[in-house]
């Protein structure tokens, strides 16, 4: 299993990044939860199978079709024992 906290920067606000991650995450089996943040970028946690966290985070370099990432922040995290994955307000 794997956690991984990510930072996606980009046109990434405004065009469905949330719901697809979400739809997406939750197609793979993953637990945990993205939103956006003031500053313009959606951050999310990702936790599961790392083959499976692993393909979400290949997904999201492209995200939904109107999305533009430039930049992704990846790192380790500890999993906050969440049951599925979920929006949350922006930060």
């Amino acid at each position: 299993m794997a956690t991984k906290h990510i930072r996606i920067h980009g046109k990434v606000q405004g065009v469905w990044y949330r719901g697809w991650t979400v739809e997406t995450a939750t197609n793979l089996g993953l637990t945990g939860w993205v939103r956006n943040r003031s500053d313009g970028t959606v951050e999310a946690l990702i936790h599961g199978p790392a083959e499976k966290v692993e393909e979400l985070i290949k997904s999201c370099h492209n995200g939904p079709p109107h999305a533009q990432v430039t930049k992704m922040d990846i790192e380790d995290s500890e999993n906050e024992g969440m049951t599925t994955f979920e929006q949350k307000p922006t930060l």
